[in-house]
């Protein structure tokens, strides 16, 4: 019959995995809030693409513009999504590898320790893409120059 492990390794293990949890409320915060920032680009989209069949003009070229600027932050937005998860998912096996580490008494530290670099890089490139869309974000608030114009 296996021995089952100690108490006090168990307890080494959780403490063990307590980063990387931290690590995994955070990166939930941000996929909640790319999430948002992503349904509110949709639902954008939806509606400049409903006034585009009926729009001439300077009016046309307005709505063909922001189309293609809500085509790019939707590809934007969704690549940080799939970073996020991805970051996610090596977070997870960080937590699993080092319970698997301290129960068996395997020495994985390297492979933990490349889970966990590796995550760190995934999130990292989720959070410029963020950067990056809410740059893209900001060329949509563009108020045109004749609405502008100052009377005199």
């Amino acid at each position: 019959m296996p021995t089952l492990p100690a108490v006090s390794t168990i307890a080494q293990a959780i403490q063990l995995s307590l980063s990387p949890v931290f690590m995994l409320a955070g990166i939930g915060a941000l996929l909640n809030v790319l999430a948002g920032r992503l349904s509110r680009v949709v639902d954008r989209g939806r509606m400049v693409e409903a006034l585009h069949p009926g729009s001439t003009g300077p009016e046309h070229d307005r709505h063909v513009w922001e189309l293609r600027l809500l085509d790019r932050r939707i590809s934007i937005i969704n690549a940080a999504l799939f970073l996020a998860v991805s970051s996610a998912v090596m977070t997870c096996l960080v937590v699993a590898l080092l319970f698997v580490a301290e129960l068996t008494g395997l020495h994985i530290g390297d492979a933990v320790a490349l889970a966990f670099i590796l995550a760190m890089v995934l999130l990292i490139s989720a959070l410029v893409g963020f950067m990056i869309e809410v740059r893209v974000s900001l060329h949509a608030i563009r108020i045109r120059a004749e609405l502008l114009e100052h009377r005199r």
